[in-house]
């Protein structure tokens, strides 16, 4: 892949000592799954196959960070996530911690802004009543309203929470990887990328104010269309579309021998939640050189395939 004019003049600047790297800020994303609706799966001689599918939204151009490309439910941290007053049920901060590797009080922000910022760019509301349920439908009026004060950080989110007698259900979600924006990057995120489902009675919002696109993708079909060049998706993206359609299966067909754990709706997304307790969350950050001939390269350990190189001298 060709390098960004933008990175490789950054880059320069960077190993001249003219740019100063600016601390990356807090921030988290989830990949939201589920089974495609009956509606939306081929019919076939046999049974069909639901494939599972990831939601992708496109962000608009006029944003400064990533505009035109295609995402994932997210955000940063906002200062409020990280209050101890938060109604919570499932792994607690301390365990949380452990699994991201930072301190409680980081890991608390990071898991609420994970579920708040869900919430407001797809209206799923990952939260419940108690430890053993997940609010239904959350579609109406009134929640529309709710999911605008937060984006207007006129609300908190343990405010909404308390206000609607509700609990984070953080075992809902699955930690899936830690991307750092590189130091070359003018705006940078430390951002842990998690996996969810879809809860039963939700779903998806219409296009919301950040997106002028939503849609339902099969992760290997993302892919495809990010290799053909058409959707446009940072690294982190495309590599984490790469890693869920290698375990889900190349096509997104959901497998008979994928046991649910109660918390999807069918065996794909249920193999993706199991397979992230597993993952290493340790952070990846891409690294730049500049060979003797003058050119630019910037690769990420461990991921060759997102390789890129200057065609300059």
């Amino acid at each position: 892949m060709t390098l960004p004019p933008s990175w490789a003049e950054r880059i320069a600047a960077l190993g001249r000592g003219e740019l100063t790297p600016p601390p990356p800020r807090l921030a988290a994303t989830v990949v939201l799954l589920r089974e495609a609706p009956p509606s939306e799966v081929p019919v076939a001689p046999t049974a069909p196959i639901a494939p599972t599918e990831a939601y992708l939204l496109r962000r608009r151009a006029s944003m400064a960070f990533a505009g035109g490309m295609y995402a994932f439910p997210g955000g940063g941290v906002d200062p409020r996530d990280g209050t101890a007053a938060i109604g919570w049920a499932g792994p607690s901060a301390e365990e949380w911690a452990e699994r991201l590797g930072c301190p409680p009080e980081t890991a608390r922000a990071v898991v609420c802004a994970a579920v708040r910022e869900t919430f407001e760019e797809s209206g799923v509301l990952l939260a419940g009543a108690d430890a053993d349920s997940v609010v239904a439908d959350v579609s109406g009026e009134q929640w529309r309203a709710d999911r605008a004060a937060l984006e207007a950080h006129e609300l908190s989110f343990a405010e909404f929470l308390t206000r609607r007698g509700l609990l984070l259900r953080s075992d809902l979600l699955g930690g899936w990887a830690r991307w750092i924006t590189p130091e070359f990057e003018d705006r940078r995120y430390d951002t842990w990328f998690f996996v969810a489902v879809v809860p039963e009675g939700q779903r998806t919002a219409e296009v919301p104010g950040e997106a002028d696109r939503v849609e339902w993708l099969a992760p290997a079909e993302a892919v495809a269309r990010a290799e053909a060049g058409e959707y446009l998706m940072l690294p982190p993206t495309v590599t984490t579309l790469r890693e869920l359609a290698r375990c889900i299966g190349a096509d997104g067909a959901d497998g008979a021998d994928g046991a649910d754990d109660g918390k999807g709706d069918g065996a794909g997304p249920a193999r993706v939640l199991a397979a992230a307790g597993g993952r290493s969350l340790g952070p990846i950050m891409a690294r730049a050189e500049t060979q003797a001939d003058g050119r630019v390269s910037v690769s990420w350990d461990g991921y060759p395939e997102l390789t890129m190189g200057s065609t300059e001298r």
